[in-house]
């Protein structure tokens, strides 16, 4: 499965380079570039290394159950 979209990085090849000796999340941005671009992959990137037994404290994952809704507005030309 992809999880940096950005990157094109999958959670195969996170584990892989976990495999290797990368254990920390800085080192997987620096070896892979995850999370440099927008962002949006960086709590599954983090859930990946969890998963793979890295960190046990989830790799500082913040988990929100109660989530807002987002809004979005509409721009008007002036």
């Amino acid at each position: 499965m992809i999880v940096c979209v950005c990157k094109s990085v999958s959670d195969r090849k996170i584990r892989t380079a976990i495999a290797e000796g990368v254990d920390t999340f800085d080192e997987l941005q620096f070896e892979l570039g995850v999370a440099l671009c927008c962002g949006k992959c960086e709590e599954s990137v983090r859930d990946v290394m969890a998963q793979s037994g890295v960190c046990a404290s989830h790799c500082g994952v913040e988990r929100h159950e109660h989530v807002a809704p987002l809004t979005f507005y509409e721009r008007q030309a002036a």
